[in-house]
């Protein structure tokens, strides 16, 4: 594991929302091209296709052996500000669509990366956090050139700091 699991903050708002920092040696550039080429984006999370605009949809595709094989989801690009804000809403088959943002920014030669969820009423940060910590371990390995994440071995990992946290 690459950085700390996530924790739960309350925005202006008063939403509750998974965040997580995470620190790559890598320009804001390079992260930047890592979440949203299509291509590279698969090496981590999954491949895309479709109108990258705010306001555009494109389908996901999951790619990983734990996720991959299901039907795509339907995106919405909420803000696109390259290269260093994007938020999206995943739809959901049941339920209110996930909003997720991802901010960069620089740090010195390399890149800070903040990254959000807004949980739902209800919603627990077990469910989602345990995953996000581990798709952020792939996006390192995939800049770093290292192996990818086990999924068990980050579930076993992050699973206390859930239960407690």
């Amino acid at each position: 594991m690459t950085g700390p699991a996530g924790t739960v903050v309350r925005g202006a708002d008063g939403q509750a929302r998974l965040a997580f920092r995470r620190e790559f040696p890598d320009p804001v550039d390079e992260v930047w091209a890592a979440i949203t080429d299509p291509d590279r984006c698969a090496r981590w999370f999954g491949h895309w296709t479709g109108d990258a605009r705010p306001g555009g949809t494109v389908a996901l595709t999951m790619t990983s052996e734990e996720d991959g094989g299901g039907p795509p989801s339907t995106v919405r690009i909420v803000t696109c500000e390259p290269p260093h804000r994007l938020a999206v809403e995943i739809s959901e088959e049941t339920g209110a669509p996930w909003e997720l943002a991802v901010v960069l920014a620089p740090a010195g030669d390399g890149t800070v990366l903040e990254f959000e969820q807004v949980l739902p009423a209800g919603f627990s940060p077990a469910d989602a956090g345990p995953g996000w910590h581990w798709y952020l371990d792939r996006l390192a390995a995939t800049l770093s050139g290292e192996p990818m994440p086990d999924w068990e071995a980050t579930l076993a990992a992050t699973r206390p700091h859930y239960a407690t946290g």
